[in-house]
């Protein structure tokens, strides 16, 4: 149902030459699909140019859009926000979230998930990356095993170290990305009208905005694919 994916990639190992990257740049994509919702996280972790570093690093996770966890489109499109370009604030503030990322994505064939897959996560290349219980989800509704790889896990690599603690940059090592989104729209506020017999009849009124941090944990090839975790 998987294949596994071997601990050398030689194509990511030299997509990053480069020493320490550290502006990072997040964007929530959320796509609906016939297996269900999809949620998609990409970072593009840019380097210093005082430092000579002109790549930058791309990553990608995937993973399913659980029912009301956040506004559909639908929704946001029928309510109208008063002064749209002000600058604003989370009204709630989620804990972190840990994800393990399981498992890699062939991203060459992840059009069964979402045809926006390609387009958003294209620079990722084999960054892209989900966990086996979405895996499993997606498999139930048709998707085809062959596009996911399973990753080396600890029991395969007793001595998988995290890579803040590893020393040699092309050891393999458990690599660990954290973002956080700082705003976006969660729930939808209801009102109360009321009728002449003063009975309260609810209808939506607005959007309750919240902010949520995530961390990715992944397996890793080489420990100078994860570099930030040395300022960690």
């Amino acid at each position: 149902m998987f294949r596994r994916l071997g601990q050398e990639s030689s194509r990511r190992a030299e997509a990053l030459e480069a020493g320490l990257l550290l502006l990072n740049l997040c964007f929530l994509t959320t796509c609906r699909a016939q297996q269900g919702d999809v949620k998609i996280f990409r970072a593009l972790i840019l380097g210093e140019l005082e430092r000579g570093q002109s790549q930058y690093q791309a990553l990608c996770f995937i993973t399913r859009l659980n029912h009301n966890e956040i506004i559909p489109s639908e929704s946001m499109a029928r309510l109208r926000q008063k002064n749209p370009h002000t600058i604003r604030a989370a009204e709630e503030k989620r804990a972190m979230e840990t994800v393990s990322m399981n498992v890699a994505v062939n991203l060459t064939r992840a059009w069964q998930l979402s045809t926006h897959l390609y387009n958003t996560c294209s620079m990722a290349h084999e960054a892209v990356y989900t966990r086996e219980a979405d895996v499993r989800h997606w498999l139930d509704t048709g998707v085809e095993g062959s596009m996911f790889e399973i990753l080396p896990q600890g029991v395969e690599v007793p001595d998988l170290q995290s890579c803040r603690s590893v020393k040699d940059l092309w050891q393999p090592c458990s690599c660990s990305y954290s973002l956080r989104l700082e705003w976006y729209p969660c729930l939808l506020k209801y009102c109360r009208n009321r009728d002449a017999t003063g009975r309260g009849t609810p209808y939506k009124c607005g959007i309750k905005s919240c902010s949520k941090g995530y961390n990715f944990t992944y397996y890793t090839p080489h420990k100078h694919l994860c570099l930030w975790e040395e300022e960690t």
